[in-house]
């Protein structure tokens, strides 16, 4: 499975952008988005960014991943709890 991330463009420098996501920084290409401008958000897969996506749908993203993550948790807690109750 493929998946693409939305990260938020913070500096440019020719085709390379330095992006930030969740207080990460590094650096992606934008060889196939040369359009992106600092502020934007973009998806990135594999160190490219393929597409330039607006703050709205990139917000909506991030927080379907973090809804995902937190039912992960729980799902993980729930059967920590049941291992440790069948020991």
């Amino acid at each position: 499975m493929c998946l693409a991330v939305p990260v938020r463009v913070v500096e440019i420098e020719g085709q390379v952008a330095r992006v930030e996501l969740g207080g990460v920084l590094r650096e992606i290409s934008l060889v196939l988005t040369p359009d992106a401008q600092v502020g934007d958000y973009v998806l990135i897969h594999t160190g490219f960014a393929i597409s330039v996506l607006d703050e709205e749908e990139a917000q909506e993203t991030l927080r379907l991943f973090a809804e995902l993550e937190a039912a992960e948790a729980l799902l993980d807690k729930e059967a920590s709890d049941t291992e440790t109750a069948d020991a």
